[in-house]
């Protein structure tokens, strides 16, 4: 029994089910000694795209993933999902190969790298200790919500094993149980519009519950980050997205509120539109299991050190061992008929300026909307793009929505909905992307269609990096970030996949047909859209 044998069977006995990678020299035996002990590896095109699939597959399960690199180049070519998954504190533990000797071509400071981006670095120290160092890292990945770099020297992994099988203890359920709770408690006593806004944080088990129930108490509206869209949906009070994606309805009462409550959410300038959402009086109170993150992006009121779930509980347990009945708060009858009314962007009202070979991007996602199951994972790449598949296609829950921009990187969706699709395989996934973005990770296409995924990518195609376009303006030299059209469609088809080209909303009746058939064969749209002007969100975040 060699380490490398000893690393693939505990990450297995740990519960890991899934891993992701690019298979090179460095990782290949402990690849294989998981896939022996009943893993399962995915195998990427590259590992750029190797590391948002597992990004994007812990946020969708709920579970631990493994990214499986080769040394030096291996690692540093899948930095960028790292960074995205780091950043978002995604459970996501990185096995990478490494090279110790600094005369190796493939020598970098990996462990520097790894804490450089944000993520713990670890190592599988010797051959004694290395079942024990899996585990280590392992741990701290599932109880710390964060991302791990493990690396495993190459010498140290082709030792034959000499410890002990570790013991797989299991990681603790939950998070610390607040201390100030009757702090808490009394803002909620005095508030009269209070709004809930569930982020990253609240999307534990029991969470969603436990807040809900608490903004029931209190009279709350609940309303969240982008990245935790749709985990309301179904509650009446459900005022979808506070920040950039608002709808104005959601706008007016977010800033209205005379309490904040922000439940594992940073508040940031893109959650409260640069402070805009924040009244001048009223009271902000945050709530996070990472003490370094309270106050972190903008002062707060008050800070609550612990778990969304047991902050929510207990402070509910106070009121009502306070006596303190059930408050109407913001929940007025009047706002509960405008939240069906006005709730959705889908009922908003907006001028369709599709014609001339180009379709309104409002329009056209808007009937994809109405065309698709719901049942569906939604997973977003960056750009001008991205607020329309963000705000007009409805998610089941915040399992649905798939929401990548901690770094702001292009070039992650189409990736990302690959494994998202992989940790729910009973939904239809759905890849939105623009057109730089897709072609910068068009190679995954190869791996949706290997893997007979049927995934439904929407490139919203205007033949530019809009973001840019948009913000500098014609009056600068927009040549470096305006191309000739490609026919995306035609590509896509020259990797195995379906596609068609939308030039109007008519044109997307052959969606039905590709739902119909249930073929497990990707659709790529290459929507030629209209991008006469920078979408809402763009124009909110770069002050046009």
């Amino acid at each position: 029994m060699y380490v490398r044998d000893i690393i693939g069977q505990t990450l297995h006995q740990l519960g890991v089910r899934t891993a992701f990678g690019v298979i090179g020299s460095g990782n290949f035996h402990y690849t294989n000694a998981f896939v022996a002990a009943g893993g399962r590896f995915v195998a990427a095109r590259h590992e750029g795209g190797a590391a948002s699939m597992a990004d994007a597959y812990a946020r969708m399960s709920n579970e631990v993933a493994v990214l499986s690199l080769h040394q030096g180049c291996g690692y540093t070519n899948a930095l960028t999902g790292i960074t995205e998954a780091a950043k978002s504190r995604t459970p996501l533990l990185v096995v990478t190969a490494e090279a110790t000797e600094p005369t190796s071509n493939f020598f970098v400071d990996q462990a520097r790298i790894a804490e450089s981006v944000g993520a713990a670095a670890m190592r599988v120290r010797s051959a004694e200790t290395a079942a024990e160092d899996v585990v280590r890292a392992y741990e701290t990945c599932a109880a710390e919500r964060r991302t791990v770099v493990l690396n495993v020297p190459i010498d140290v992994q082709d030792m034959a094993f000499s410890g002990k099988a570790a013991t797989v203890r299991r990681v603790p359920a939950g998070f610390p149980r607040p201390a100030n709770v009757e702090a808490f408690a009394d803002r909620l006593r005095s508030a009269r519009r209070p709004v809930f806004v569930a982020g990253r944080g609240a999307r534990t088990p029991g969470a969603p519950h436990a807040i809900a129930e608490l903004a029931r108490h209190t009279g709350a509206l609940l309303a969240t980050s982008a990245v935790s869209r749709g985990m309301f949906r179904d509650d009446p009070w459900n005022i979808d997205v506070a920040g950039g994606f608002s709808t104005p309805l959601a706008a007016e009462l977010i800033s209205g509120a005379d309490l904040i409550v922000g439940f594992g959410c940073a508040l940031n300038m893109w959650t409260m539109r640069h402070g805009k959402l924040i009244a001048d009086d009223a009271t902000v109170v945050q709530v996070d299991v990472d003490r370094s993150a309270i106050g972190r992006t903008r002062d707060v009121n008050l800070g609550v050190w612990g778990g969304t779930a047991e902050t929510a509980r207990d402070t509910l347990a106070a009121l009502r061992r306070d006596g303190v009945p059930v408050r109407p708060g913001y929940r007025a009858q009047h706002l509960a008929d405008r939240i069906k009314r006005e709730g959705s962007w889908t009922d908003v009202p907006f001028a369709d300026q599709s014609g001339s070979g180009r379709v309104d991007p409002r329009a056209m996602t808007a009937e994809l909307n109405r065309l698709l199951p719901p049942a569906r994972v939604v997973s977003v790449d960056s750009g001008n793009f991205l607020g329309y598949p963000s705000m007009y296609l409805d998610v089941p829950d915040e399992y649905g929505f798939c929401f990548t921009q901690a770094f702001q990187s292009v070039g992650l969706g189409l990736a990302t909905a690959v494994g998202a699709a992989l940790a729910r395989p009973e939904r239809i996934p759905v890849a939105a992307c623009g057109d730089g973005g897709f072609l910068m990770g068009v190679s995954e296409l190869e791996t949706a269609v290997r893997l007979r995924i049927p995934l439904l990518v929407v490139v919203y195609n205007d033949a530019m990096y809009g973001a840019e376009v948009h913000h500098f303006g014609e009056a600068e030299d927009l040549s470096g970030v305006t191309f000739p059209d490609v026919d995306i469609a035609a590509v896509a088809r020259g990797y195995g996949c379906r596609a068609l080209t939308v030039r109007r909303v008519e044109d997307l009746l052959p969606v039905k047909e590709w739902l119909d058939d249930e073929a497990a064969v990707p659709l790529v749209i290459d929507a030629k859209v209209t991008s006469q002007e920078a979408s809402w969100w763009l124009a909110e975040a770069f002050g046009h």
